[in-house]
Formats: structure tokens, sequence, C-alpha cells
């Protein structure tokens, strides 16, 4: 009997100075746009990490050209880390909008700029599998990527490259999971952290 591969992960991006919604810049099609440049051209991907560490004060950084201030757990030694990832990859290639996939994350994304809580799993909506077998969608290997706070698709896509404070690296892999052919995104409104971001993937 085969077993159904879900692999999900969800990053909070603590500021110290809360950035403005920002909900017009982060369209679902530019974030897929830039997961697809980090997985088809990693070479040139790993140079917007080199810039970022440069921006490092102790465990805390600017995000460039902003005046946003994160505070992150593990300090430079995370974006080494994801350094040393990227000078090894190989170019994979991009993944396919799904509009299925999409709306699975939507269905996330509606409810929790509501609730105000943090997950995978709605109350109302269900877990990832629940969402994305309503819209027809029956993958032995699905995942998902949640982040809250960041608010630019390059912000989003390095701060689930670096994954500061998952030992895992789960969004990491998930970005760059060979088997995933195809993903669908949602974007919105957060109580807390003023975005979110859902990206679902399938084979």
């Amino acid at each position: 009997m085969s077993t159904k591969i879900i692999l999900v992960a969800v990053c909070l991006l603590a500021t110290l100075v809360a950035p403005a919604a920002a909900l017009e810049e982060i369209l679902p099609e530019h974030v897929l746009d830039e997961i697809n440049l980090a997985r088809t051209e990693p070479q040139k991907y790993v140079e917007f990490l080199i810039e970022l560490r440069k921006q490092f004060q102790d465990n805390s950084y600017l995000i460039p050209e902003t005046d946003v201030v994160v505070e992150t757990t593990e300090g430079v030694a995370a974006v080494d880390e994801a350094i040393d990832f990227f000078a090894a990859r190989k170019p994979l290639p991009p993944l396919v909008w799904s509009a299925g996939l999409a709306a699975s994350a939507a269905e996330l994304v509606r409810e929790q700029s509501k609730s105000g809580v943090t997950g995978h799993d709605g109350k109302s909506c269900g877990g990832l599998s629940a969402r994305t077998k309503r819209q027809g969608i029956r993958q032995k290997s699905i995942g998902e990527n949640i982040a809250y706070g960041p608010n630019s698709p390059r912000a989003i896509v390095i701060d689930l490259i670096i994954d500061d404070g998952v030992p895992n690296r789960g969004h990491r892999k998930n970005l760059f999971n060979p088997t995933f052919t195809k993903a669908g995104i949602s974007c919105g409104f957060h109580p807390l952290y003023e975005t979110m971001c859902a990206i679902d993937f399938s084979k």
C-alpha cells in the first residue's frame, strides 16, 4: 500500500519594526516567478543571499531597501548554510501554476485572515490533504509552505530558503523538491503578521 507524503512547513518572520501592509506587491504569480528563479538559476539566486548576509548585525538584519529589521534565531549561520546549499545546486525545472492548488491555498488564507491563527490545519477548511482533495487533487506527494510576515515575493522566498530556526529546513526542501512539478499560491492579510502566503505543491 502506498503512503501519501505530505510535507508541510510554517515560517514565522518576527520583525522588530513591523512593515506596512503591502499586499499589492505580493501577487501569487510573482511569488511563483521568484520560486522558479531560485529553482532554475540557483547560482544567480545565491547572490541575493550573499547580499543579505552583509545586512546582519548580531542576529538581526535589515531587509535591503526597507526599514524592516528582522530578528533571527540562528543569525548568519543559517545564511551561510543556505549559501553552501546553493554552491552545489544544479538547476531544476520551473514549477507550473496549478489553479487547483491555488484554490486549496486560498481556502486556508481566507480562514486565517479572519481567525488570525497560524498553521496548516484550518478549523473549517481542514488540513492540506482535505483541501487538495476538495479540489480534485489526489497526489501521493503534496506539500505546503506558509510564510507569515514577509511583504515582497523576494523576501518570502529568501526567508523560506534560509529557513531560520527550522532544523530540518522543511521549507527549503519543498521549494527544491525535484518531485514537485506544480504549485498554487494564495496571499492575503493576516491579523497578527499583516501578510501571509500559502504555497501548495504537488507532482
